[in-house]
Order: structure tokens, then C-alpha cells, then sequence
């Protein structure tokens, strides 16, 4: 059923309160590193103030102050990014709800207000009822266009749409068509990419697509656990034993559901993380003793671009190897790149995966890319999200 989005709402001089997530990242000097989640939000943003409302107020939490105030977590290089990015000033506060806030922004002049880090009140993330209650009384409208937190139950994310008409942003939105489609209604054939560290991360993922993927392709380093669960050698690869019985339910399942999973053919392999001078591809499946897999190997790389050429949908969730590191970037890199030529409908979990396409320059050659790294891996895995539950359905 699809929600009540901004586009269905009267905003004209209206106070529109707005659910951000401006969670990005700053290095020592308090700089943005990636300013990406602010861009994804101007779409909303621009289209709020289009509509001629009396005030935009956003808010957003920051890092993990714990519930107290922290100088360094302060949203000061958000407000002043956003202006730069808007052309127009934004009225920064120090604090997000009180007397004070109500003031300062009844008196000021300019359209848009952004509020400090919700988190600096432990009330947030407790969902606290009352916190909530305080942050609509400085709206008439409520926007939630924070997919990245829309799995969590906290005050601004959930509780505050008791309070207030609420609605969903185009952000929102987008990740509710595209990721919805791929675990409901996806063009054939389906395939899934499936990487990272753990199996215990994805098995939701697994579970819930199972029905609907016609392949997955797994990489990344739980793919040594569904080797070993094979019977096959992985050196001193990074292996969770004890998830091998999960590895092989999963085979079991994929057998039952005709589901076809691949694994790497061959591996990029090293004495240690710390040693790429000592990088050697392998034969074939197996990692020698004394050897770890870094990265998927060259015939690996092949074989999955083979399998992709024929999808229509491509979900992609995990890297491949360890991409931060170059000597070990490869085989998420050419997948990614590749996965930006071929026709299909390629969307992108959040989380390592989303850094990796803009790390390799793709993100804006896919269809999607998600904002989300936890609140797409539940999305995915059928969980209902406490943010997008709590907006109306439209009628």
C-alpha cells in the first residue's frame, strides 16, 4: 500500500517539520567527508519550500553523543553545507526543542531552520512521548524522509506522527518503490549479490528472497564459510564456524526453491591483510594453508558478469573483498562498474555496498542506491520499518 507522500499534503503557510538523516561523516577539523545524505535530501527540501510554506524545520541526529551534548557532534557543518547547496541561509539552533527554539524561530526571518542533534537527549532514542509531543508543537506537518533511521522506534522518527499530519519525502519514497519491487514484484530474471563479512548479517536477506531470486551471488568473506560448509579448503581465510550449519541450510533451501547459488571460482589470496606484496590469484575454489581470501579472483569476476548480463533486476548487498584497500578492490569494482552498463533495474543495499558505487564512481549510473545501510538490510529482509508503519496509507 503506498503512503501519503509530500505531493498529497497542503503546505502553503504551513510549519513543516522535517526528518532528515544528516548523519554524515566529518573528519578532526569537523569538516564533511561526504556530503551525499544532504544531497538526497534537497529534492524534498526544495520541493517543501516551492510550496511556499511558513518554515521548513529540520532535524537529524549525528553520531552517538549517548544522550549528551557533544561539541564535535554539533550539526554547525550541516547547516552550513546546506546553505551553500540551498543559495539561501539556514537558521541553525542550538538546541531542538524549549521555549528558546520556539522563539528564535518565530522571530527570525529566514524559510529554513535546522535543529541541533536530536541525540544530544537521551529522550530520542528512548521514544520518548513527550520529546515527541515538544518537537510537534513547533510544526503544523510532518515529513519523514529519513530512511536510514526509519527502523529505529525513536521520538522523531516514529512517535511524532501521533501528533501531527505526517507524510513521507521523495527520498522516502524512492526507497520504498525500488527496494519494495525487488522483494515483491521484480522483472526475471532476479538475481542477488550477495557479500560482506558475515552470513549471519544476510541469512533474513537469504530467507526472505529466497522465493522470489532466481540466483545468488556470493562474495565477499562469507563466502569461505559456504565453501568450508562445501567441504572445500580456505586457508586461514576468515570463516564463521560456527554458522556452518546455517550455510548449508541455506543450500538446502536454494536445492528445494530451485534458487542457484554461485560461489567464487577462485580467490585473490595474501599471507596477511597487511602484505599485499605476497597477493597471488588461485587455481581454482580452494585457498592453500597458510593463505587468506581477500578478494574475489579473476575467472570469479567472469563468471558473475556472464550470470549478470542476463538479469533484468540486480540486488546488490556487500562487497566483494575488501574494496577500501586498492590492491584488494578488483572484483567489487569491475562488478560495479559493470552492473552500471548492463539493462536491468540494479538496485543497491545501503551500508559498504553504497560507499563502494560511489567509491567506483557508478552511483548515479544505477537505478538506486539506498541511504540506508541497517534500515535496508531489514527492509530487505520483509521487517516492517517503525518509520514507515506510523505514516498513513493513501486512500
Amino acid at each position: 500500500m503506498a503512503k501519503v507522500t509530500v505531493r498529497d499534503v497542503d503546505l502553503k503557510n504551513k510549519r513543516v517539520i522535517m526528518r532528515a538523516d544528516f548523519n554524515v561523516p566529518l573528519n578532526e577539523k569537523l569538516e564533511i567527508t561526504d556530503d551525499s545524505r544532504i544531497k538526497a535530501a534537497l529534492e524534498t527540501i526544495k520541493y517543501i519550500l516551492s510550496r511556499q510554506p511558513a518554515k521548513l524545520i529540520l532535524m537529524s541526529h549525528l553520531g552517538r553523543p549517548k544522550g549528551k551534548v557533544v561539541d564535535s557532534l554539533r550539526l554547525t557543518p550541516v547547516g552550513e553545507r546546506l546553505a551553500e547547496l540551498l543559495g539561501e541561509p539556514v537558521l541553525k539552533l542550538d538546541d531542538c526543542i524549549g521555549e528558546e527554539v520556539k522563539k528564535q524561530i518565530d522571530s527570525s526571518s529566514r524559510r529554513v531552520v535546522l535543529l541541533e542533534n536530536l541525540r544530544f537527549h537521551p529522550e530520542e532514542e528512548k521514544g520518548d512521548e513527550d520529546f515527541a509531543r515538544q518537537l510537534a508543537l513547533l510544526a503544523d506537518v510532518y515529513v519523514n524522509d529519513a530512511f536510514g533511521t526509519a527502523h529505529r522506534a525513536h521520538a522523531s522518527t516514529t512517535l511524532i506522527a501521533k501528533f501531527l499530519p505526517s507524510c513521507i519525502g521523495f527520498l522516502m519514497e524512492k526507497e520504498v518503490l525500488y527496494l519494495g519491487k525487488a522483494v515483491t514484484s521484480p522483472d526475471k530474471p532476479f538475481m542477488a549479490i550477495l557479500g560482506g563479512a558475515k552470513v549471519s548479517d544476510k541469512i533474513g536477506v537469504v530467507d526472505n528472497l529466497i522465493d522470489k531470486v532466481d540466483k545468488i551471488l556470493i562474495g565477499g568473506a562469507m563466502a569461505y564459510t559456504f565453501l568450508k560448509a562445501r567441504g572445500i579448503e580456505t586457508g586461514s581465510s576468515r570463516v564463521e564456524n560456527d554458522k556452518l550449519g546455517l550455510a548449508k541450510e541455506i543450500f538446502q533451501k536454494a536445492r528445494d526453491k530451485n534458487v542457484s547459488i554461485l560461489l567464487p571460482l577462485d580467490h585473490i589470496c595474501v599471507d596477511a591483510v597487511d602484505k599485499p606484496q605476497t597477493r597471488q590469484n588461485t587455481e581454482g575454489q580452494a585457498i592453500p594453508a597458510g593463505l587468506m581470501g581477500v578478494d574475489v579472483g579473476s575467472r570469479t569476476i567472469e563468471e558473475f558478469k556472464r550470470v549478470l548480463s542476463l538479469a533484468k533486476t540486480v540486488l546488490w548487498n556487500g562487497p566483494l573483498g575488501i574494496f577500501e584497500k586498492p590492491e584488494y578492490a578488483q572484483g567489487t569494482k569491475q562488478i560495479a562498474e559493470y552492473l552500471a552498463q548492463i539493462d536491468a533495474t540494479v538496485v543497491v543495499g545501503g551500508g559498504d555496498s553504497a560507499a563502494a558505487a560511489r567509491k567506483f564512481g557508478v552511483k548515479d549510473k544505477l537505478s538506486h542506491v539506498s541511504t540506508g545501510g541497517g534500515a535496508s538490510l531489514e527492509f530487505l529482509e520483509g521487517r516492517e520499518l517503525p518509520g514507515i508503519a506510523v505514516i498513513p496509507d493513501k486512500n
